[in-house]
C-alpha cells in the first residue's frame, strides 16, 4: 500500500528590511518544532557567487548565466544552519556589506526569481518536520500563496532603522535608515512586500519587543491550526 508523504504545515512570512522577520521567524520555528527557510540567503548566496565568479551584477544576462554553476545548499534547522555554494560555506560571507550592496541587482532579475522560487518550493515540500516557517520578500503572494498561514511582519521605518543599527557596530541610525530605504525602494520595483495581500495577517511590531513579536506570530499560527510547543 502506498503511503502519501506528509505535507508540512507552511507558515509564510513577508516583511521589509529591518522588520525582524528573519530572527522572529527563526525563533517561532524553534519554539514550534518547525523547519525554517531563509529565502533571502539564496539571493545573497547568488550575489556572492556572481561576485566570486567575476560576473557583472548589473548585466542581467550575465547573472542568468551564473545560475548554471550555482550549486546552492541551505539547511532548515532553526537552531543553526549553514549556507554552502559548492564546497564553500558562505553563511557569514553573504552578510558582508559588500554583498548587501549588490543583492538587489540579482534579485530583480525575473529569471533568477523563477529559478530560486522552484528551489524554495522543493525545500518546503521536502521538510521532514511537521511544519516550516518560510520568510522573505514575496513569500505570501508568489512563493507560497496557498500557505495556510500568511503573515506580513512590519514596523515603522524609524523602529526598523533603530533595530538594524543596533546590530551593526559603528553604524548610525540615520545611515542605516537610508540603507533600508534604498533597499526597500530597489526591491519594491520587483515585489510588493509593504502591503498585506488578501488573506494575509499583518503583525506590526513597532510597539512590541522581540518576545512579544514572537508570541504575536505564534498566536496567529495557533488561530489557524492548533499546534504544540
Amino acid at each position: 500500500m502506498n503511503v502519501s508523504p506528509v505535507i508540512p504545515f507552511v507558515v509564510a512570512v513577508d516583511g521589509p528590511a529591518g522588520s525582524g522577520k528573519s530572527s522572529v521567524s527563526k525563533e517561532v520555528a524553534r519554539r514550534l518544532g518547525y523547519g525554517f527557510l531563509d529565502t533571502g540567503a539564496a539571493y545573497r548566496a547568488l550575489a556572492w557567487h556572481a561576485e566570486a565568479s567575476g560576473v557583472d551584477t548589473d548585466d542581467a544576462a550575465s547573472v542568468i548565466s551564473s545560475l548554471a554553476s550555482f550549486d546552492y545548499r541551505i539547511g532548515t534547522d532553526p537552531t543553526g544552519y549553514a549556507v554552502h555554494v559548492g564546497e564553500t560555506e558562505v553563511t557569514d560571507a553573504i552578510r558582508d556589506p559588500r554583498i548587501s550592496a549588490v543583492v538587489s541587482r540579482v534579485a530583480r532579475v525575473p529569471e533568477v526569481r523563477t529559478y530560486l522560487i522552484e528551489q524554495f518550493r522543493s525545500s518546503m515540500a521536502g521538510e521532514s518536520r511537521p511544519g516550516i516557517v518560510v520568510e522573505g520578500r514575496d513569500i505570501t503572494t508568489v512563493v507560497a500563496p496557498d500557505a495556510p498561514v500568511r503573515i506580513l511582519l512590519t514596523a515603522s521605518p524609524e523602529v526598523r532603522a533603530a533595530r538594524r543599527s543596533a546590530e551593526l557596530v559603528g553604524s548610525s541610525t540615520a545611515d542605516v535608515g537610508e540603507q533600508i530605504r534604498r533597499r526597500d525602494e530597489a526591491d519594491a520595483r520587483v515585489v510588493d512586500f509593504m502591503t498585506a495581500a488578501e488573506g494575509v495577517t499583518t503583525v506590526d511590531s513597532t510597539k512590541l519587543d522581540f518576545d512579544q513579536t514572537v508570541e504575536a506570530v505564534i498566536g496567529v499560527i495557533r488561530s489557524f491550526q492548533p499546534v504544540t510547543g
